[in-house]
């Protein structure tokens, strides 16, 4: 049976500690290591040996009694956490680690709402449990609190009787046929069992193991508990599909798609169909492998339920589906800040932008773009130490020295009212005419696409070709130049040439209708949000509530439980992503803050965004609102907003 297990947490809270005990016990590596001294087996990159934390999810393979297993180690670092999500992706189950003392820490809750997002099964380790202020009960009771009341110690449940009768209690309360069959005919071990595995599977119980990692305390306990309580089924008779779920590249750099198998199986030297921007591909798989932590042993075939890397796949991205999966995953951790990449001088920037896209194809998240107007780079990212991790990176793979500017706040923008936009674009040779109805559509919704153009006044094909240009790349807004977002654009009609149609018009007329509607619409600016979840001591929570007003955060009304208080709300990344400092400080250290982007609302200082921005609507090399029209065999340009009197199609 194959299974893939996630390890997640908190930074710090034993992670890696935990995978490398699971992977001695198991046979799998003949030592132990540890991250203070920089010989863990799972974080085999410098990088991660010299500051002491996970930045990418590697996977180690072991076998325990009849199971085969995939064990990924995540980033526990926020400014990593696109690296964790999309592991996510490809878990079977998941086991998330609590410091027995620091308990459910800001990034704790982060993993486990990504974890229900996906519906991924979980386990819980309370791990430290040797160290002094350990307290496990506290932290089942904050468990039960924050995050979930289905979770359950099981740490002694199968040693005694009165152990088995207080799980027994605990699951006939939440499945009414086993309750029924215990009152009727009583305990039934293999019954109880698999209902508990099934309950695991259905994301309603959720059990809980302590020990510690550092001290081997706990841990077969935990493997043997976990083996017993999980349970996989993947069909090998089915057509090959499987799920993309990371890219590297190797020191000659061959591109390197590491994919979870998830029906069928697959050869070496077998054709793999995917798409590429809606384009099919098909190419070879040129060599199988099996990789655990940097090493690995290439193959012939593989089956349903195993994780692997192909060589051989030129355009494959994270996420992509292959074979007969056709769905690409979409993630929710994206960045809420953008920097530029400062070179040397010197520096062949050919090369630099060859090197920052093999990045980007590793970590969709950066976002890597090319200005050629300013010719710079810039990249997204989550932040700090992830522009200093990247730093590294750049040196250390491609002998590149870099720096980065300070990152600034990613915004967007949208509109408040419904419009009609025109672009006709009749230079001599060519012709294409567009109209776009362009309104307001739900917050965080980005661009939503309608046809109401007739098969007579424009072919079908032309307009797809109309839909692909809507989404073939961000559209710049008007007021700051920021990603257009949370729109929705309906093509009315349109105009082509038999004869002097060719390709590029319709892009060229789509983005001049699209520009035109946003000259007349009244557009704003949105910023990137937090959702916050603050528990301090009671007597701060009139301070805190302050801090947040100050910031421009809204909160609901708050909770309290003995001598805390729980604050949840809504606040801006702008104001505030310093605050767990701030918090830390006057909290003593004994305050907890977690912050989840949230999404993008309604600025609050657009007047100020927009001066400090900049940016010339009318200085924009990509994007133009006016048409160009023909008379006597020669194109000239007519202002937005007087096109719409010379169009052809009105």
């Amino acid at each position: 049976m194959n299974k893939t297990i996630g390890i997640l947490a908190h930074v710090d809270a034993g992670k890696t500690t935990l995978s490398e005990q699971i992977l001695y016990h198991t046979k799998s590596i003949k030592q132990r290591g540890r991250v203070d001294h920089q010989d863990a087996f799972l974080d085999n990159h410098e990088i991660e040996r010299q500051r002491g934390i996970t930045v990418f999810a590697e996977q180690g393979m072991f076998s325990f009694r009849d199971s085969q297993y995939y064990l990924i180690d995540t980033p526990g670092h926020v400014d990593f956490s696109p690296e964790m999500e999309r592991a996510i992706q490809v878990m079977d189950y998941a086991v998330i680690i609590i410091s027995a003392v620091e308990g459910i820490e800001g990034h704790t809750e982060t993993v486990w709402e990504l974890l229900r997002k996906h519906q991924v099964p979980t386990f819980f380790f309370i791990n430290k449990i040797d160290r002094v202020g350990a307290d496990v009960n506290a932290i089942i009771k904050d468990i039960r609190l924050n995050l979930t009341e289905d979770v359950y110690n099981l740490t002694d449940s199968f040693s005694n009787e009165r152990m088995i009768e207080d799980l027994i209690e605990f699951i006939a309360e939440r499945n009414d046929a086993l309750f029924e069959h215990y009152m009727e005919k009583g305990y039934d071990k293999e019954m109880w069992l698999s209902t508990m595995k099934e309950m695991i599977n259905e994301n309603q119980l959720f059990p809980c193991m302590c020990g510690s990692a550092l001290q081997d305390i706990g841990v077969d306990s935990f493997l043997e508990k976990l083996d017993l309580l999980t349970s996989t089924s993947y069909e090998n008779q089915s057509p090959f599909a499987g799920q993309v779920y990371k890219i590297r590249h190797d020191e000659n750099g061959t591109r390197i798609t590491f994919i979870k198998a998830l029906k069928g199986t697959l050869h070496v030297r077998e054709e793999m169909n995917y798409r590429h921007f809606d384009k099919p591909i098909s190419e070879k798989v040129t060599q199988i492998r099996m990789y655990s932590g940097n090493k690995f042993q290439s193959i012939d075939r593989v089956e349903a339920g195993q994780l692997f890397a192909v060589t051989g796949l030129s355009k494959t991205e994270v996420g992509d589906g292959i074979g007969t999966l056709k769905e690409k995953i979409n993630y929710e951790m994206i960045p809420t800040l953008k920097s530029r990449v400062i070179f040397e001088q010197g520096i062949n920037i050919k090369e630099a932008i060859r090197y920052f896209n093999m990045l980007d194809a590793e970590d969709p998240s950066l976002n890597v773009i090319w200005e050629e107007s300013l010719q710079e780079i810039h990249i997204h990212v989550m932040g700090i130490i992830q522009l200093e991790v990247l730093e590294q990176i750049v040196f250390e793979r491609f002998q590149l020295k870099v720096a980065f500017d300070k990152p600034e706040i990613l915004y967007k923008e949208t509109i408040e009212t419904t419009v009609r936009g025109y672009g006709h674009f009749e230079p001599l040779g060519h012709y294409a005419e567009v109209h776009l109805k362009i309104e307001p559509a739900e917050r965080n919704s980005g661009i939503i696409f309608e046809n109401h153009c007739h098969a007579d006044d424009l072919s079908v094909g032309n307009q797809n070709l109309i839909q692909h240009h809507l989404f073939e790349r961000e559209h710049n807004g008007i007021l700051t130049g920021s990603p257009l977002t949370d729109v929705k654009v309906t093509l009315l009609t349109g105009r082509a040439h038999n004869k002097h149609t060719s390709g590029g018009d319709f892009r060229e007329a789509t983005f001049r209708a699209l520009r035109q509607g946003l000259e007349k619409a009244k557009n704003i600016v949105l910023e990137p949000v937090y959702l916050y979840k603050i528990k301090i001591h009671i007597d701060q929570m009139g301070r805190v509530i302050s801090d947040i007003q100050a910031k421009h955060g809204t909160f609901d009304p708050p909770k309290t439980e003995g001598d805390k208080a729980f604050l949840t709300g809504i606040a801006p990344v702008a104001t505030f992503m310093d605050y767990p400092a701030q918090l830390y400080a006057l909290t003593h250290g004994k305050g907890a803050i977690s912050l989840v982007f949230s999404g993008y609302e309604r600025c609050h200082n657009e007047k100020e965004v927009i001066e400090k921005i900049g940016y010339d609507k009318n200085a924009d090399p990509k994007y133009t609102s006016s048409s160009i029209f023909c008379a006597k065999g020669q194109g000239y340009t007519v202002r937005w907003d007087e096109a719409e009197s010379k169009m052809h199609a009105l």
